[in-house]
């Protein structure tokens, strides 16, 4: 790779780097694999950085490698096992933080909680429509699906989520 490749590389990677793995991390739950995924993303762009001739179709090609590669690694065996490093705070020590704080991290842990729950495909629908702000043409172009899966997979995630959390899903965005 030519230097100012190298350097475009770079500039692209310090500003996409966080972005990438947040939107990793909703996609698997659990930070550890959501930096795995983001760096697979960013191995497979460098490789074929040079290649790339529009560089405005960047953000939409790690968008899709990090879609397919967490969706392949779900599927694999050893990722349907859960664990779990934390340890729940019992209820006397949560009674004395600020009640818009907890309800707040109650929310947040819920939705994750939740978005576990929903099958992979449907999960990176949801987190490309409503985290990443994708429309329904992005979102199919980003996984290679017409727009009408999209809406069937959005369908169906939304209906689990319900589900899952046991409330009506706010979905204006």
């Amino acid at each position: 790779m030519a230097h100012h490749d190298d350097q475009e590389f770079a500039e692209y990677f310090a500003a996409k780097r966080d972005s990438v793995r947040r939107t990793a991390y909703l996609l698997c739950g659990d930070w550890h694999r959501a930096d795995d995924l983001a760096q697979t993303a960013f191995v497979s762009l460098h490789r074929r950085w040079r290649k790339i001739r529009d560089r405005r179709a960047v953000d939409a090609y790690v968008r899709k490698t990090l879609v397919r590669a967490a969706i392949d690694e779900s599927r694999r065996p050893w990722r349907r096992e859960r664990h779990t490093d934390e340890v729940p705070e019992p209820v006397a020590a949560q009674a004395g933080r600020r009640d818009a704080l907890a309800e707040t991290v109650s929310t947040r842990a819920d939705l994750r909680a939740a978005l576990a729950h929903v099958p992979s495909k449907q999960r990176a629908v949801l987190v490309l429509r409503y985290f990443e702000g994708l429309d329904v043409s992005g979102v199919a172009r980003t996984l290679g699906c017409s727009e009408g899966n999209v809406k069937s997979q959005t369908s169906r995630g939304l209906a689990k989520l319900r589900a899952v959390l046991g409330e009506e899903v706010d979905t204006r965005g």
